[in-house]
């Protein structure tokens, strides 16, 4: 197996989403059943912790490039769409399929991967413009 062809971007980011949706499902896991917080809120809570991770993980894991004041204040802007499509199939899988809150978030992220990797990488190889 040659090596040089799985390291590609889309091979670094899904191991960069494999870590970070790790992350996240901890901190999810570790809010809604230890502190027993209610699943949406344990959801925003671990997005937003889990976010920060991601950011600094895909500048220097999968793009290799400096991470900068400007990309992270623009990195949110690659999770407002899977925040919301991730929110939205999260309350569909809990409310309407009955689908145990524990296992939810982690479906829902499966839909959400293709189109995180090609806007954060816009965002995140954007050149960065000077003065």
């Amino acid at each position: 197996m040659n090596l040089k062809r799985l390291n590609t971007e889309f091979t670094r980011f899904v191991f960069v989403g494999v870590v970070n949706t790790l992350s996240y499902y901890s901190i999810y896991l570790f809010l809604h059943n230890v502190l027993d917080w209610a699943y949406m809120l344990s959801h925003v809570i671990g997005f937003l912790i889990s976010l920060n991770i991601s950011f600094f993980l895909n500048t220097y894991v999968t793009y290799r490039v400096k991470p900068t004041l400007k990309k992270y204040l623009y990195f949110p802007l690659t999770q407002v769409v899977n925040m919301s499509v991730s929110t939205f199939l999260i309350f569909i899988f809990v409310e309407f399929l009955h689908i145990n809150s524990n296992i939810a978030p982690f479906a829902a992220v499966i839909f959400t991967i293709p189109v995180t990797f090609v806007v954060s990488g816009k965002i995140l190889k954007a050149p960065v413009q000077s003065k």
